[in-house]
């Protein structure tokens, strides 16, 4: 029987195989974790690009919020409560709750014709755009709101009160007069007995923002004025 016996130069190539082999095991290795990272940076890359596009959008329409309420202060065009009795297509409002769909969205933004039955026929015209507002320049944006009254009719509010609106408690102002809390509106509580806490008439403002690349936001507050 013949004994084989390997030469030093044989088993350095055998060893030299076997670390190219673990060597390219490594390197696939290495590789399908580099795409792997990579692609983990381009989701967070793009979820972190939409949460800002979706931030500017909503500080966009903090421009139609702004415009609604320099028209219910004082000196507004609906600042009185004779104003606010009415509908009035100049400024987008309607002095009764306007239909809404599931979401709380009002049928009114939801299509152009029911939007200038709110906002009337020039309304487009009057949305917040670049055309009428030079900040906007460039940014391809299209902001359109509405104002609802959240009470069932038109009228004063006064006259109205709890039945016909919706009301919400309003923090005592300091240093307000007695007689002017007891002729706020409020909920009767009883024959003869009266709420301690002032009640006021709820608005709603609806807004919707239309962006680039066909990217539409909507955003909605609510405030109260106070019945005088």
């Amino acid at each position: 029987m013949k004994k084989v016996v390997r030469s030093s130069s044989t088993l350095r190539r055998a060893q030299r195989g076997v670390v190219l082999l673990f060597s390219l095991i490594a390197l696939v290795i290495l590789l399908i974790a580099a795409v792997a990272l990579m692609r983990s940076f381009h989701t967070s890359l793009f979820t972190a690009g939409n949460i800002a596009f979706k931030r500017d959008m909503q500080n966009q329409g903090e421009r139609a919020i702004d415009q609604v309420l320099t028209q219910f202060r004082t000196g507004g065009a609906l600042a009185t409560q004779s104003a606010r009795s009415v509908n009035n297509q100049t400024y987008h409002y309607s002095a009764v709750q306007l239909n809404s769909n599931s979401y709380g969205i009002p049928d009114a933004l939801q299509s152009d014709s029911a939007y200038d039955t709110v906002a009337g026929a020039n309304s487009s015209s009057r949305d917040i755009t670049s055309a009428n507002d030079t900040s906007l320049a460039n940014q391809a944006m299209n902001i359109r709101y509405v104002v609802d009254r959240l009470c069932s009719s038109t009228g004063l509010e006064s006259t109205l009160g709890s039945g016909s609106c919706v009301l919400a408690s309003d923090p005592v102002p300091p240093g307000v007069s007695a007689s002017k809390l007891m002729s706020a509106d409020r909920p009767s509580l009883g024959a003869g007995l009266q709420s301690a806490v002032p009640q006021s008439v709820v608005y709603r403002v609806t807004v919707k923002v239309l962006g680039p690349r066909n990217t539409t936001s909507f955003f909605q507050s609510t405030f109260t004025m106070p019945t005088s």
